[in-house]
């Protein structure tokens, strides 16, 4: 492990990074003896399989608000993600159940749902033994974090209306959004992130609006033929978005116009954190939906700087802004530089902006190859991970319309798409292939990751808009694998805003980083997870923590989860079931 000065902490990342890739490729002392350290093949075949009722999710379902009137909130659906609620390190489930939006509407809807994990592939729903039951909502999304820095993490949920923050007490959740400052004003709000702005180690809160829309503004909109249908989002004007410090005692404060967030132009579905400028600290990026997309530059002291269109982010190829939902972002070729993907309408491709070292970013959804075969159909959430863990990521795009028919010829219901990288930044569409539920027409919308069933490879929770919940265990012949969990103490116990790098012999540097957002309204595990093909171990594991410390680590063994403590190194290294490797693993 080693340890750098403050005053070189930014500086040298970069430096460091260099030289570990000129030497890291070396076999360390302490790795697997006799064993090679080969890495990067082919992984195949990949395989989904959605197993949501026999896991004891099947009583779940989204209920929308409809009444036949085509309220506008209904199409958006609701989210939901992966939490480890007791903290015992199994990811649970956590799924936003929708609500009523007029009192004429679906009554006893619950707001939220909780499952926890019962660490033999089965969930049990104890919603009302954590408090839940009773809570009234109309739902849109989850994020999660330990925002009050005891050791659990609480759930933020985003609603139409006053937005909840729930308090975890150990065994119970207490709704505390207004006494904590972040219940109000009343809005539509989306997705939601955790993050920390200006690194005082108390984790602060961007909260996107979408549209101002009410029971009593709602207009009657109609499609071909005369037929009622929902309205476009232009139809309505749009709602603000919030930041809110963390004040360090439990509160937060509402600085939105403080920090630079207060130019922003609405109908935001999506945020997602990076830090793009290598600086050590945390950007914005936010996706808009009929509105430039925006990127939020941290000028070093928690206060932000929009440049979405003077990076070559905000629009489209020809200069339109389009329809964002999704976002996600990571590094997916040997440029090692973020490529920002967005999930869009039918008829306008996922955008895919890979950033160039100078800053600005070039569009390259046709040259990936996703921008094609996403044409036909409307992409909502958005999610890179790596399916086969042959080192390189993937992209899942959940898909379904808003409308019953669409005028561009394409399907109300879609099946997803799953583009599998083939090690150059090119994706190829291997839903297809896969078959299975990855051929089944949905009206998916949040899309989450995590290692649910603690086997080593990454499985999928799917949400759909008025149905049920989906949950895609990943029973792929999968490479080998190291998950890497970070934690610091008292401040930030999370290390949200941490970026990782990881070198095995013979493929790219990998880099993972600890955050909440992406996706759409929902929430993925924060453990890293390094595919290693047929490698035996990672040679150099180098860790920038959010404060900027640079630690770096040797020899990390595959088919382990390692913990990994600010100013402790390895805590522990539990293994991971033995899985079977590819017959090219000799």
């Amino acid at each position: 492990m080693l340890g750098l000065s403050e005053t070189m902490q930014v500086e040298c990342v970069w430096c460091l990074l260099l030289l570990m890739l000129l030497t890291g490729c070396a076999k360390p002392e302490n790795s697997p003896a006799g064993e090679p350290a080969t890495s990067a093949l082919p992984i195949t075949p990949l395989a989904f399989v959605d197993v949501a009722p026999d896991a004891g999710l099947g009583a779940f379902e989204h209920i929308d608000g409809s009444e036949d009137r085509f309220w506008f909130p209904e199409k958006m659906g609701a989210g939901g993600g992966f939490v480890d609620i007791n903290g015992d390190g199994w990811h649970d489930v956590v799924l936003v159940g929708g609500g009523q939006l007029s009192p004429s509407g679906p009554a006893d809807v619950r707001a939220l749902w909780l499952f926890l994990n019962n660490k033999d592939g089965q969930f049990t729903d104890a919603t009302e033994a954590w408090g839940l039951a009773d809570v009234r909502a109309y739902g849109t999304g989850i994020t999660a974090a330990d925002y009050d820095n005891d050791g659990d993490q609480d759930v933020y949920l985003t609603t139409f209306g006053k937005n909840l923050l729930f308090r975890n007490e150990g065994t119970r959740f207490e709704e505390v959004g207004e006494a904590a400052g972040v219940a109000l004003p009343a809005a539509w709000s989306s997705s939601a992130l955790f993050f920390d702005a200006d690194r005082d180690g108390h984790v602060d809160l961007y909260v996107p609006g979408y549209a101002d829309w009410s029971l009593e503004t709602d207009i009657d909109c109609h499609r071909s033929g005369g037929r009622p249908d929902y309205c476009p989002p232009a139809t309505y004007p749009s709602a603000k978005s919030y930041f809110y410090h963390n004040n360090g005692d439990g509160t937060f404060s509402e600085e939105t116009a403080q920090r630079g967030f207060a130019d922003a132009p609405g109908k935001a579905l999506a945020v997602a954190e990076w830090d793009f400028n290598r600086d050590g600290w945390s950007d914005v990026m936010v996706v808009n939906d009929g509105q430039p997309d925006l990127l939020y530059h941290n000028n070093g002291d928690g206060t932000f700087t929009e440049r979405g269109t003077v990076s070559g982010i905000a629009f489209g190829e020809h200069g339109e802004a389009r329809a964002g939902m999704g976002i996600d972002i990571g590094v997916v070729d040997s440029t090692r530089r973020p490529s920002v993907f967005v999930g869009n309408f039918s008829s306008e491709m996922v955008g895919v902006y890979r950033q160039m070292e100078s800053g600005w970013f070039v569009d390259r959804a046709a040259a990936s190859r996703i921008g094609g075969a996403s044409l036909t159909t409307l992409a909502f959430g958005v999610l890179l991970f790596d399916a086969d863990l042959d080192t390189d990521l993937d992209l899942y795009v959940a898909n379904g319309h808003v409308y019953l028919d669409p005028l561009d010829g394409s399907a109300y219901r879609q099946p997803p798409h799953l583009f599998i990288n083939q090690g150059n930044g090119t994706f190829k569409d291997m839903a297809d292939t896969i078959g299975g539920v990855l051929t089944q027409p949905m009206l998916a919308r949040g899309v989450a990751s995590a290692d649910y069933d603690r086997d080593g490879d990454v499985d999928l929770l799917v949400t759909e808009n008025s149905g049920p919940v989906h949950l895609l265990r990943n029973d792929s012949q999968r490479g080998r694998v190291v998950r890497v969990r970070l934690s610091q103490p008292a401040h930030n116990p999370d290390a949200l805003g941490a970026h990782v790098w990881a070198v095995v012999q013979g493929a790219e540097p990998q880099q993972r980083r600890v955050r909440t957002g992406s996706g759409y309204l929902s929430q993925s595990e924060q453990v890293l997870t390094f595919g290693l093909g047929t490698a035996t171990h990672i040679d150099s594991l180098v860790v920038q923590w959010p404060d900027g410390q640079i630690d770096r680590f040797e020899g990390l063994p595959a088919e382990h989860e390692i913990h990994l403590r600010k100013g402790a190194g390895t805590v522990d290294q539990t293994p991971l079931p033995v899985r079977r490797l590819p017959a090219t693993d000799s």
